[in-house]
């Protein structure tokens, strides 16, 4: 029996090598320092997708071309659309019940909604998040890249594969695409690795893995042309026993390598060649030679076998699971990571047995015509994507998130118009500069006192962008527009490090906003410039060492850093003072030691990026900011009618800073604002730039006499 006739038998052990990719990823999931290398049993199953899909397919007598297409497309949809559909549906339900729209959360609701068309992939791609990011951890769609793989190479398949089917030496044709397209995979996938900065795109792109795929069907193709069945190696084992269980042996060092020693940023090329070639050499030798021996026998006990059949259904729910415990409970404790490892296995044999098994195999589903039933199934992609996106666009109404209920009081995005400002409406349009854009405020589509003439320009880091509620409604009460510029990490007189000073990219987008204002910027106009000053006391994904960040405050480096930013921004913004542009600092806010975003709910207060709590106190926070306080009256000093706005006072006015206030949050996260914080701060920021107006004028009036 050769090997495109013996694939109607069942092969346990594939199932059973299923299982140790599947488990190898799931504990990778739960911490990366028990199996660092696990994330590659995604390597392990796309050889064995390649090898199983060419099995399947030729157990099928051969028919017209478009017939095949449609029977190959309608068996793949009944295999994976099923289990899927239902499980983005509910973990897309389960986000907008739990997950609150941030930072960590930004790219999620997209990742969802392309994975319903096996296009996840290329979104992931696109965001220059690598997989073993922070913010990679916190998306609970992240796992269908390769999902988006397998169906983009399911796709080329079928007509890749045809010519097999057509026998004799045509069969050489298929062999030839097939290598032809790996081995340019490969190359690819070695190019974008030796290019350093692409390997976003190498991971999760399939032209980087077409080859993992490719060599599961060239294995498959290279057995059935030397007349290799799945069971003819049985009466041949005995000869050649000695030699099959060295290369076992060898098979199974090079997964094992794979899974200790792969790392993040070499995958998959080239610490995903060990795993393939493993997976290569342990599938042909089980297949050529049968599944005797321990390793064969050991892949198909009923545990591995069972595992196996779940795979798939386990790997879509484990990563959604594990997500949302992050959101809530956290993942770190043993308690924690067993609770959730135990509803993992729980969902996914829900889904295997009531979804995936009874749809793939169901009757009427079967009877279908491939046309009929591919349209279908198109349809209900469609109809599910819709019912998602209905979800996600209306969180408000199902979260059950403080922040989403109230998020007004959270996000500083603020309303467009203003009950005090009856007809007025605050717009806001973009500009692009250099490396960037700027968004400028205006009051439009009333008839008021005019302006001043003023106008501001803010430039900074994220933090900038956190006061655009402020100088929303600054626009709308004053007159004066308002341009922002802000890039995160990229403070102008940052102080706390060396970025726009050592990093290229954030050098010239500070050098271009700079000259930006430079350019449109009149004698009397206001550059407000706030940042991050201070080593953060607290991350949106995890406890900081609160010890390193005050060692780092009052060590050297951080001296040189300051020093260093010292002397940049005067020499940087002097010219703009010569001009008579009043420049103002943000001087440093209070920071905290945990985000409330995250620890404000019943159901993640106690998630162990909330231990350290949301209040910090006031003396020690005066010490913290000191250094960078007297760095930023240093520069003020050097720069003609420069000033230091603090809005300290106002956010922390007793003897402890809180990140809510009467039940309302001051902070969105650990150090930026909301927006709640930015309509307190407002009267206060307008008190110093009208007290600015009022100096100047002054002048002029003194200078007249």
């Amino acid at each position: 029996m050769r090997a495109d006739e013996a694939q109607a038998g069942y092969l346990p052990y594939i199932d059973g090598l299923r299982a140790v990719a599947v488990l190898a990823v799931v504990f990778y999931h739960l911490d990366a320092a028990w199996l660092p290398g696990g994330f590659t049993g995604v390597d392990i199953f796309f050889v064995i997708s390649g090898f199983v899909v060419s099995a399947s397919v030729v157990r099928f007598p051969r028919a017209g071309f478009f017939e095949s297409l449609l029977r190959f497309y309608a068996r793949r949809l009944r295999r994976i659309a099923p289990a899927l559909i239902v499980c983005l549906l509910v973990t897309g339900l389960a986000s907008a019940l739990f997950i609150p729209e941030a930072w960590l959360s930004e790219t999620s609701r997209n990742t969802g909604r392309m994975a319903f068309f096996g296009l996840s992939n290329f979104t992931l791609a696109a965001t220059g998040n690598d997989y073993f990011s922070p913010k990679v951890e916190f998306n609970p769609y992240t796992h269908t890249w390769s999902l988006g793989v397998e169906e983009q190479f399911y796709v080329a398949f079928p007509l890749l594969f045809l010519a097999w089917s057509y026998g004799a030496r045509k069969r050489w044709v298929s062999v030839a695409l097939f290598a032809v397209a790996a081995l340019a995979s490969l190359w690819y996938a070695r190019l974008l690795a030796q290019a350093g900065d692409r390997t976003v795109e190498a991971f999760y792109l399939t032209t980087g893995r077409f080859w993992q795929l490719g060599a599961g069907v060239l294995l498959y193709q290279g057995l059935s042309l030397a007349g290799v069945s799945a069971r003819s190696g049985e009466q041949a084992a005995r000869v050649w026993r000695g030699l099959r269980s060295a290369g076992l042996g060898v098979a199974v060092l090079l997964i094992a390598a794979g899974f200790v020693y792969a790392r993040p940023g070499h995958s998959p090329w080239p610490d995903g060649l060990w795993p393939v070639l493993g997976t290569l050499l342990l599938l042909g030798l089980l297949y050529a030679g049968g599944a005797g021996g321990m390793l064969g026998r050991a892949l198909s006990t009923a545990p591995a076998v069972a595992i196996g059949r779940i795979s798939y259904s386990l790997y879509l729910w484990h990563w959604p699971v594990f997500v949302l415990f992050r959101w809530t409970l956290g993942l770190e404790s043993a308690g924690a990571r067993a609770l959730a490892l135990g509803l993992a296995i729980a969902l996914a044999i829900a889904s295997y047995r009531l979804v995936e098994r009874p749809l793939r195999h169901a009757a009427p589903l079967v009877r279908m015509r491939n046309w009929g039933f591919v349209t279908a199934a198109v349809l209900v992609v469609f109809a599910s994507s819709a019912i998602y996106r209905h979800v996600a666009r209306h969180t408000d109404d199902y979260s059950l998130s403080v922040v989403s209920r109230n998020a007004g009081d959270w996000y500083p995005y603020g309303p467009e118009t203003d009950p005090a400002y009856p007809g007025c409406k605050a717009t806001v349009r973009t500009e692009q500069i250099q490396g960037g854009a700027a968004w400028v405020y205006e009051r439009g589509g009333c008839e008021r006192a005019p302006a001043d003439g003023r106008r501001l320009f803010v430039a900074g880091d994220s933090h900038a962008g956190a006061y655009s509620e402020l100088l929303q409604r600054s626009a709308l009460a004053s007159g004066r527009s308002a341009t922002l510029y802000f890039a995160g990490g990229c403070g102008v007189a940052g102080l706390v490090d060396r970025r726009e000073f050592d990093n290229p990219a954030c050098r010239a987008y500070v050098e271009a906003v700079v000259a930006d204002v430079g350019r449109k910027a009149r004698p009397g106009d206001v550059l407000f410039l706030p940042a991050l000053r201070l080593p953060r006391l607290s991350e949106q994904w995890t406890l900081f060492d609160e010890n390193a960040a005050v060692s780092a405050t009052f060590g050297a480096d951080a001296q040189a850093s300051r020093q260093q930013g010292v002397v940049g921004a005067v020499e940087r913004l002097r010219p703009l003072a010569q001009r008579g542009v009043r420049i103002v600092f943000e001087a440093p806010k209070p920071l905290l030691r945990a985000p409330p975003y995250r620890c404000s709910d019943w159901f993640n207060r106690d998630n162990p990026v909330c231990a350290r709590g949301l209040t910090v106190e006031r003396d020690f926070l005066q010490r913290y900011r000191a250094p960078s306080l007297q760095a930023l009256q240093q520069i003020v000093a050097q720069l003609p009618g420069a000033s230091l706005w603090d809005p300290f006072p106002v956010l922390c006015p007793g003897p402890t800073c809180a990140a809510l206030r009467d039940g309302r949050p001051l902070y969105f996260d650990g150090d930026h604002l909301s927006g709640y914080g930015n309509r307190l701060l407002l009267p206060s920021f307008s008190a110093h730039l009208d007290g600015l107006v009022a100096a100047d004028t002054g002048k002029a009036a003194a200078a007249a006499h």
